[in-house]
């Protein structure tokens, strides 16, 4: 059994539960209850945890390329900044901007149904149900999808030498 130790991540994930106890088996009887709410609180642990690792690998990778102290920096948006207060060499910028083309240019070659639930997964941060939503899918499609991009990804920058 998983726990979850930050107490706002801890109460969302039982209100998603409970939300999806109420949306797709709302008909059932009472005395399920218990029990099917118990497999998709679990299910749901496992999806916070799982997006955490991928989100924390792709926040590893990006994080190189912000500023210290700008928690709001969005690392695609560097490519055409140059602030002047940056401590970085001319090499270090040019490194820094090859590499986001790297990561642009291989998102862009991903299958159109992966670059879409990628991005709307980690860049929008939104959580499996609504890009589901969005995509038009089921939520399982939404997962396969991700994982899908997210390993064509880390294969595609890791031949071209970056590392995450």
């Amino acid at each position: 059994m998983f726990a979850v130790h930050e107490e706002e991540a801890a109460l969302d994930i039982v209100q998603d539960s409970m939300l999806k106890l109420a949306e797709k088996y709302g008909d059932r009887p009472c005395d399920e209850f218990p029990m099917l709410f118990q497999r998709i609180l679990q299910n749901t642990i496992r999806d916070y945890y799982r997006r955490s690792k991928v989100r924390s690998m792709w926040t590893t990778l990006l994080s190189a390329f912000s500023p210290d102290d700008d928690e709001e920096h969005d690392p695609l948006e560097t490519l055409a900044v140059d602030d002047g207060n940056s401590p970085k060499s001319p090499e270090g910028q040019l490194l820094q901007a090859q590499t986001l083309a790297a990561i642009d240019e291989e998102i862009k070659k991903l299958p159109a149904r992966q670059r879409e639930a990628f991005l709307m997964r980690y860049w929008e941060d939104m959580d499996v149900a609504e890009t589901a939503a969005a995509m038009g899918c089921s939520e399982g499609s939404v997962k396969t999808h991700c994982s899908r991009a997210t390993h064509a990804l880390a294969s595609a920058l890791s031949a071209r030498g970056i590392k995450l």
